[in-house]
């Protein structure tokens, strides 16, 4: 690594480039601590489920949200309850519904007959971490509240512009199945989430614990939050630090451009996905505790990064599958070369 370094550096005497290797070491080593700790105390509650508890702090590293979509009770919520209650930050959940209004989730202006004024009544969305629980239940106009929020972490009530509270993430969950009373999230608002992540169902012997315990909710009730907020803005600034080489640079460029001019896909990966794509790569890389990226990262996060921010063309194409998208990014990433 120390090849990277400034010119400056290598006309210093050794002692200094000991010193300037330590502290960087020292730092990154500390990052990862931090970032263990949170992961093993999700993992309390989502037993089993590693991969999925690493993508989704990745996701909150790199300042992206989450979408959960699986089947009814695999723990998409509980997932959702756990990060929140791990970071010391502030948490509302907003059950979607078909009569949910916009008013109901960014606020609403009322009078105020003691002041003789009006005044904004500032609603759930002023948040740091919003669970935005079976979001394709309500209505786009609904759904469509979110989107200046999760894009830009501002809201335009009445010809006024305010913020929210920074970090500020989303996770919302929905049902894959049930069809009947939903309304699907467009592709501009599918484009707003950085991950797409399903948790599936547990193996049988941590199934077993968890019926042993009788369920998460104890545990979820006793969590207490193991990172402050200023940790969290550190560990997201920290993620642009990440080496990331020219040739997996490449790499990524590669799998973006060939999802734009393959036969098969009516819609590639736009220049937004790409720029997605590229810091979440970024980001795993700091939970597995390395300040460089490789092609295994690039490789992990294709499918939940970029699987919804494509169309196929044809879905008999990909033989009925039940995600035909994801099983395309799988197809291309065994066709292209990877990097050494």
């Amino acid at each position: 690594m120390m090849a990277h370094l400034p010119r400056i550096f290598s006309e210093m005497p050794v002692i200094s480039k000991m010193t300037t290797e330590a502290i960087r070491t020292t730092s990154s080593s500390s990052s990862f601590e931090r970032i263990a700790a949170l992961q093993a105390n999700v993992e309390r509650v989502i037993r089993g489920k590693a991969e999925v508890v690493q993508l989704a702090i990745a996701s909150l590293l790199a300042r992206g949200h989450i979408l959960l979509e699986d089947v009814p009770g695999v723990g998409k919520t509980t997932l959702a309850h756990a990060l929140a209650r791990s970071l010391s930050l502030s948490f509302h959940r907003i059950q979607f519904t078909s009569d949910l209004l916009p008013s109901d989730i960014v606020g609403v202006t009322i009078f105020n007959q003691d002041h003789q004024e009006f005044e904004f009544v500032s609603g759930p969305i002023f948040t740091n971490v919003l669970l935005a629980d079976e979001i394709n239940r309500a209505t786009p106009k609904s759904q469509s509240a979110l989107l200046e929020a999760m894009s830009e972490g501002m809201i335009s009530v009445e010809k006024r512009r305010l913020p929210l509270p920074d970090p500020f993430l989303v996770i919302a969950t929905q049902n894959p199945v049930e069809h009947i009373g939903t309304y699907p999230l467009p592709e501009s608002q599918l484009d707003r989430f950085l991950m797409k992540l399903t948790i599936g169902y547990p193996n049988s012997i941590d199934e077993k614990k968890l019926l042993r315990a009788g369920g998460a909710q104890e545990a979820l009730e006793h969590l207490e939050p193991v990172l402050s907020e200023s940790e969290i803005r550190t560990l997201q600034d920290e993620v642009g630090t990440i080496h990331v080489s020219d040739a997996l640079l490449d790499y990524i460029m590669t799998i973006v451009h060939t999802t734009r001019t393959h036969p098969d896909v009516a819609l590639g990966v736009s220049t937004r996905g790409a720029l997605t794509y590229f810091r979440a790569c970024r980001a795993l890389a700091m939970v597995h505790g390395r300040d460089f990226v490789i092609p295994e990262d690039i490789k992990r996060l294709a499918g939940p990064v970029l699987s919804h921010r494509i169309l196929v063309k044809d879905h008999r194409v990909m033989r009925g599958d039940f995600a035909p998208e994801a099983r395309f990014i799988e197809r291309i990433l065994g066709e292209l070369p990877v990097p050494r």
